[in-house]
């Protein structure tokens, strides 16, 4: 009987220290797991950070760039109409109003061209940083298969 009393502890004792190495296993790699989680959250969040920047800074550069036409575009205007009003005859003020008006429409595609630079150039500064880390995402889980 002691023998057997003897054979029940060593048993209970190795379950006990096998139970308490899985459940030490099973808090180690949880505590790997969310160490690993808050990484990529902060990384997510820096990439957040940087995308909202190259937006902010494309949005500026976009009004800086809609302000200086704008301005030019008035002092144009102001040029414009001083000419036909100097105009001396009908056919001259028809001159005058033609080309001012394919001068006009030349710069205006020449804007919208320029702007449509700008905000492409945006774009991918914004997206850049989400695309990486969307890509290293994707490489995490192919990795985990």
């Amino acid at each position: 009987m002691a023998a057997a009393a003897e054979a029940l502890k060593t048993k209970a004792e190795e379950y006990t220290a096998a139970g308490n190495k899985v459940f030490k296993d099973a808090v180690e790699k949880s505590l790997s797991a969310l160490n690993e989680a808050n990484a990529q959250s902060k990384q997510n969040l820096e990439a957040v950070v940087a995308s909202v920047t190259a937006a902010t800074k494309g949005a500026e550069t976009l009004g800086a760039h809609a302000i200086a036409y704008s301005k030019k575009s008035l002092q144009d205007h102001v040029a414009a109409a001083k000419s036909l009003s100097a105009a001396r005859s009908v056919q001259e003020a028809v001159e005058l109003q033609t080309a001012w008006a394919k001068s006009t429409m030349e710069a205006y595609l020449a804007e919208m061209n320029a702007a449509s630079e700008i905000v492409a150039a945006s774009l991918k500064e914004t997206v850049t940083p989400l695309n990486a880390r969307v890509t290293a995402a994707v490489e995490k889980f192919q990795a985990a298969r």
